[in-house]
């Protein structure tokens, strides 16, 4: 079962990762910006996720992503983790948000952190 603990393993194995807690709730970033949130119940994570490619994403799969009201105008979408396939995919997810925070030289670096990448864990 995907989990809060699950998502804070994988976050917490990318490259220059921290969690800081803000909101209330665990944050994770990379060199100072935010790329994943855990809110409220645990059950759904926030990943950044550009607008222009955020409503074909919750159109194709409602019942997997979402966005609430108050972050309607950011560049985040929730993500149902019991909605997730796979720990490959809860993966994919976190690595591309990363990937989007991340300095272009740490994301050079790590070319193998990418969605759909191999990897050993």
């Amino acid at each position: 079962m995907i989990d809060a603990e699950v998502v804070r393993r994988v976050a917490l194995s990318l490259p220059e990762t921290v969690e800081k807690e803000a909101w209330s709730m665990p944050t994770f970033r990379v060199a100072g910006k935010m790329f994943l949130t855990v809110p409220d119940d645990g059950t759904s994570v926030a990943v950044r996720c550009p607008r222009h490619e955020r409503g074909e994403l919750i159109a194709a799969e409602p019942h997997k992503f979402w966005v609430p009201p108050h972050e309607v105008s950011s560049a985040w979408v929730r993500v149902r983790l019991a909605s997730l396939e796979d720990l490959d995919e809860l993966r994919d997810v976190i690595v591309d948000s990363w990937r989007q925070a991340a300095p272009d030289r740490l994301a050079e670096d790590h070319p193998d952190l990418r969605p759909g990448a191999p990897h050993g864990g």
